[in-house]
């Protein structure tokens, strides 16, 4: 399980966190199927980490922005129910926060992370 309080904590442990006015989390779980509703057991990411950095540091730098903190929990059997990724996006104010969780999200899941999912046998 990630904590998601602990990547929380690291955001607010910055010495430039009293410039923040939002802290956005999201937290993606293994759901029980697939977008076209077929069943699934659960999945596997496997995480480019490289582009994942750039990712990272390209969303840091936009205005506004104090921090971007991610875990994702990769290279093993994820059931149903399990965190699969916590992201969380710090800054000034609610537009610029909600945009770049939105963007960072994005980039993630189709750049830097592959999802292998494992038919339901049920």
């Amino acid at each position: 399980m990630i904590d998601i309080s602990e990547i929380i904590g690291r955001i607010r442990r910055r010495v430039d966190f009293h410039q923040a006015g939002m802290v956005l989390c999201h937290n993606g779980v293994v759901r029980a199927t697939r977008r076209d509703g077929r069943p699934v057991s659960g999945l596997t990411v496997h995480v480019d980490h490289e582009r994942l950095q750039r990712i990272l540091a390209e969303q840091r730098a936009r205005p506004g922005i104090i921090d971007i903190q991610v875990e994702i929990a990769e290279d093993r059997f994820l059931k149903v129910g399990e965190d699969v990724m916590v992201l969380a996006v710090a800054g000034d104010i609610r537009e610029r926060v909600i945009a770049v969780l939105a963007d960072t999200l994005d980039a993630i899941k189709s750049e830097a992370t592959e999802k292998i999912q494992f038919d339901s046998e049920s």
